[in-house]
């Protein structure tokens, strides 16, 4: 078989706790070698990628160096039969294409969710305690209290949303929680009254947290009904001078209207990792806007995290080769359905109409 991977570009001879999303961070060199297997490793997404699809029989991405596996690309590798996302959030896939295909895609579900609860808490606080600034002082050699002071806040007592409670969501508001703030959050469906009562969180509608909530933090999978769902409309409807975090996908937001909401003031911050397209462009606007605390797409690369992906991509390979089911935790696309909880309801409406 050959197995084609597009991941980060690495020195091989670095040591393997720096290479992030590489073949060399994942181990699969010697793994995929000793199975007897073809491995190729991929840096470039666009024609590196297009010359190999026609052989591969499996590909191997991760959401933040992504190759974008469209319906085209599907179409141009006939013997794919499955693609592996090194993370979670396969949003960079076609998944309707990849169902009427015949590709089983999956992730590896489960293995960052604390990272990215973790960095989501983080850039909260960034922005309430408004850190950037200050921390640019200190690099510029100023000492403005004053300047600092005029956008600094208490988290306590404020009023957090969070848009979208999965793994990742509910984790956030479980760290929340010891803060003293209020929380509401909305999802497709609400939690069950005891794991809403443990996390001290009532179910509201998508309205009500935007008009409602001081910091807004965004934990959904990107979907074709999340796709810019935090629009100029939807950002005009938040509360004046709150604060907006997004760990979850780039496209969620619209990018020029996040750009002016925060120049207007209607948005008093805005962070993320998250951008669209991935790596960001040098010119991406979100990168000069005031008042922001963006990184780059690392939220889900702890050395931790980088582990439990790297074991779940071997797990997933074994079992392929040993003509074995993948765990059914991470199956995302399966015998020509969508089949991932984060994304089956999506696509449920197209299959019943």
């Amino acid at each position: 078989m050959k197995i084609v991977a597009v991941l980060y570009p690495s020195d091989p001879a670095a040591s393997p706790d720096l290479l992030a999303g590489s073949a060399e961070a994942l181990r699969l060199r010697p793994f995929i070698r000793a199975s007897g297997h073809e491995f190729v490793v991929l840096t470039d997404n666009e024609g590196d990628l297009d010359r190999h699809l026609p052989t591969a029989d499996v590909l191997i991405t991760t959401p933040f160096w992504p190759a974008y596996v469209t319906r085209e690309r599907f179409e141009r590798a006939p013997l794919l039969k499955l693609v592996l996302t090194a993370g979670v959030g396969s949003d960079h896939i076609d998944l309707a294409a990849a169902a009427g295909h015949g590709v089983t895609v999956a992730e590896i579900t489960g293995s960052n969710v604390v990272s990215v609860a973790e960095h989501a808490v983080m850039m909260i606080l960034a922005l309430v305690r408004n850190f950037i600034p200050a921390y640019r002082q200190v690099l510029d050699g100023r000492w403005d209290i004053a300047e600092l002071a005029a956008r600094a806040h208490d988290l306590e007592g404020k009023t957090v949303g969070v848009f979208g409670t999965g793994r990742i969501g509910q984790r956030v508001l479980a760290r929340l929680k010891p803060f003293g703030v209020t929380l509401i959050y909305n999802d497709i469906r609400p939690l069950d009254q005891a794991r809403a009562g443990a996390l001290g969180a009532e179910f509201v509608t998508l309205n009500e947290l935007l008009g409602r909530s001081d910091v807004i933090s965004i934990n959904t999978p990107l979907t074709p009904q999340t796709d810019q769902l935090f629009n100029s409309d939807r950002l005009a409807r938040m509360k004046p001078g709150s604060y907006l975090v997004n760990t979850a996908r780039g496209r969620i937001v619209d990018t020029a209207a996040v750009v002016e909401a925060v120049a207007s003031g209607q948005l008093a911050g805005y962070a993320g990792d998250v951008w669209y397209p991935q790596p960001a462009p040098a010119d991406h606007p979100w990168r000069h806007m005031p008042r922001h605390a963006m990184t780059p797409h690392y939220a889900g690369t702890t050395l931790e995290a980088q582990w439990r992906y790297a074991d779940g991509i071997h797990e997933c390979l074994q079992r392929f080769f040993d003509g074995q089911p993948l765990p059914e935790a991470f199956l995302v696309v399966a015998g020509g359905r969508v089949v991932g909880p984060s994304y089956r309801s999506a696509f449920e409406p197209a299959r019943a109409g």
